[in-house]
């Protein structure tokens, strides 16, 4: 991790992971270099997280990121999963806020703004997709998850998969790491002793590439996660310094 990058130059940070999706680099440079001068959060920046992609997608990326100022990329040695790569970004980010989007461009980057009005109020701000572009199987399985992770950890969130969100920075790498944890994020907010915001947002059928979800990861796996999930709750250790001499100038 590095102690200081140039993401600290920008107040917020649009934090893009991707595996394998180099059929979708023309969208994310065309929709993310068209949002960035209209983000009402100025300046702002984004940051690519290549999850250990095999395909031409890291290539296509850094061509991206030379054609833009403000456009920065990191690549892992290997894949992770959306957890592994959402804590990279996490660790990676010095702008005060930043805020996550799926690679796939199922939501706005323009909604961002509708987050971002909240931020200051809300340690974290979370998209709710209102009118769902997906498969009967795709959205009865996610319906299913979400009822059963709020029943462990209460949060109040109706739909915590949703790729949007906006988050303060120190709140979310103060995140603990485990596989699963994006499923979480707005639980873990609030374990960190956050505030969590819902605002409706705008969702699109994905346009290229393919999902990496299927029914396995989108019931089983979140299911053995949420016990895993209400173990770690329970140990969390969460503090706040009072006094200090160690920063005084």
């Amino acid at each position: 991790m590095s102690s200081m990058n140039h993401t600290s130059d920008y107040q917020f940070t649009i934090i893009v992971p991707f595996y394998n999706e180099e059929e979708n680099a023309a969208a994310m440079e065309k929709n993310l270099a068209s949002f960035l001068p209209l983000c009402s959060m100025s300046p702002a920046c984004v940051l690519f997280v290549d999850d250990g992609s095999t395909d031409n997608g890291p290539a296509l990326v850094k061509e991206i990121c030379s054609r833009h100022d403000g456009f920065f990329y990191i690549r892992l040695e290997r894949n992770t999963g959306l957890s592994g790569a959402l804590k990279a970004g996490f660790d990676n980010c010095f702008s005060p806020w930043l805020g996550y989007i799926d690679a796939d461009f199922q939501t706005d980057p323009v909604d961002f703004n509708l987050l971002l009005q909240y931020a200051g109020e809300y340690e974290m701000v979370t998209g709710v997709r209102a009118k769902r572009n997906d498969g009967f199987v795709k959205k009865a399985s996610s319906r299913f998850a979400n009822a059963f992770r709020r029943a462990f950890t209460h949060d109040g969130v109706s739909d915590t998969g949703c790729p949007l969100k906006v988050i303060r920075t120190d709140v979310a790498r103060r995140f603990p790491m485990f596989t699963g944890m994006h499923r979480f994020l707005p639980a873990l907010t609030q374990m960190a002793g956050g505030k969590v915001k819902q605002v409706e947002v705008r969702h699109y059928p994905r346009i290229a590439g393919h999902s990496k979800y299927h029914l396995f990861n989108r019931i089983l796996g979140p299911l053995g996660d949420c016990f895993g999930y209400r173990w770690m709750s329970k140990r969390y250790i969460n503090y706040r310094i009072k006094d200090d001499s160690v920063n005084e100038q």
